[in-house]
């Protein structure tokens, strides 16, 4: 049996503007998925997906046959599970054929130690894995199948921050140290739903796009800040800063405007906004003010960060 690990991902700076070439900070996470595989000889693949709680949530079969086929057209945000999963296999066969005559069949297996609902990365965890399975390129297979800006898939082969960026449908991954003296002072909470990332880029594609070269600018020279801060009051500046520019290009009320007005520390959104993991500052009694508001996921940043 061969195992395949990719990690969860958190997009720290440069939310949607990743996408036009803004330099932004990710954040691999402790969490991640696994994928393992077994050459039979029954022909065809056995695939079978098991949860943080190690529950099947997809069991699918696949005659060989099928992964000859060309990839549908349709969008895999409008697909099934096991819809997507086919066409994600199809692709990755296209980008190496001769990987599927290795063997009769494979039995796979996929493990997440994380809720599908938090939002780490279940897709890009699984292309990944799924690229590195069929040695091929994962940032092709992720063009090919999700798309996207490919943060998500720098984050899942790195061990450390890294900052990302795009250049001419190119990545340029920097490894870089995001371990803030008030680190202690960090911690994420879960929104209590899901955010659909591709619904978040046809959202940000959609708004106006008035002097965006000049806010990615300012994105990409806050990514540098966020990285050189030394105090926990000029890091919430900095969220602040951030927040404003983000909210104002994707005409959004900011997280903590819409739902923590109170709230004495700064909030970030994280990703697509309106869901997932946001980032916080304070210390316990901070945390509190999110559980007696029934949001009860709460992880601080020593024990999400990789």
């Amino acid at each position: 049996m061969t195992t395949f690990r990719s990690n969860g991902k958190l997009l720290i700076t440069g939310e949607y503007v990743v996408l036009d070439g803004a330099v932004s900070l990710a954040l691999p996470t402790k969490y991640g998925q696994s994928l393992n595989v077994e050459k039979t000889h029954k022909s065809g693949i056995q695939w079978t997906a098991y949860d943080n709680e190690n529950k099947i949530w997809l069991k699918v079969f696949f005659n060989i046959d099928e992964l000859f086929l060309k990839p549908a057209v349709s969008s895999l945000s409008t697909i099934s599970e096991e819809a997507s999963l086919l066409k994600i296999l199809q692709a990755a066969h296209s980008l190496n054929p001769k990987l599927l005559q290795e063997s009769e069949g494979f039995n796979i297996t996929t493990n997440l130690d994380f809720p599908k609902n938090w939002g780490l990365g279940t897709s890009s965890t699984l292309i990944n894995n799924i690229a590195q399975w069929f040695n091929i390129d994962a940032y092709k297979l992720l063009q090919v199948t999700f798309g996207g800006s490919g943060y998500d898939i720098a984050a899942a082969r790195h061990n450390n921050a890294i900052t990302y960026e795009l250049s001419s449908e190119k990545s340029n991954v920097l490894n870089v140290e995001f371990d803030p003296i008030f680190k202690e002072e960090l911690f994420f909470v879960h929104l209590n739903q899901k955010q659909n990332s591709r619904d978040s880029i046809r959202h940000y594609r959609d708004q106006s796009k008035a002097e965006l070269q000049n806010n990615i600018s300012k994105i990409s020279g806050l990514t540098s800040q966020f990285l050189t801060c030394g105090s926990l009051k000029e890091f919430e500046l900095l969220v602040e800063i951030h927040e404003t520019i983000i909210s104002k290009i994707i005409n959004t009320p900011k997280v903590k405007s819409d739902l923590f007005q109170d709230f004495d520390g700064a909030i970030k959104s994280l990703g697509g906004w309106g869901g997932d993991f946001v980032l916080a500052t304070g210390a316990e009694d901070a945390k509190n003010y999110f559980r007696e508001k029934g949001y009860n996921t709460i992880i601080p940043f020593t024990e999400m960060a990789l």
